[in-house]
């Protein structure tokens, strides 16, 4: 199955999980999985949350952040991938110059596969 993240609507999602600013998102969600490509600008952020029956894996595809996962923080840069097991916390902070794109896939562990 082919995903077009161009052709899908971009969704603003304001002050994501308790964030800054405003997260923007093209997303497939099918039940077993959600799928998208995101975008952050300067100063954005996806607040703190914790993965209770999924997991969640971020590719950066352009710009730079941070990324905090249960008190560790990391550096992230195009072609660096972060990943927050089911049960840890995580977050993401564009605190680069340029919009944050990013590729992100939730497995959701109770859906049946």
């Amino acid at each position: 199955m082919r995903l077009d993240f161009s052709a899908m609507e971009e969704t603003a999602m304001p002050r994501f999980r308790g964030g800054e600013g405003t997260t923007y998102a093209r997303m497939l969600s099918d039940g077993h999985n959600r799928i998208m490509r995101g975008r952050l600008e300067p100063g954005a952020s996806i607040g703190s949350h914790t993965h209770t029956g999924s997991s969640e894996v971020i590719y950066i595809l352009s710009g730079t952040c941070r990324a905090l996962c249960d008190g560790a923080e990391e550096r992230l840069s195009p072609g660096q991938c972060h990943y927050c097991p089911e049960g840890s916390a995580h977050s993401l902070v564009n605190d680069g110059g340029a919009d944050l794109e990013y590729f992100a896939v939730v497995p959701q562990h109770g859906a049946g596969g």
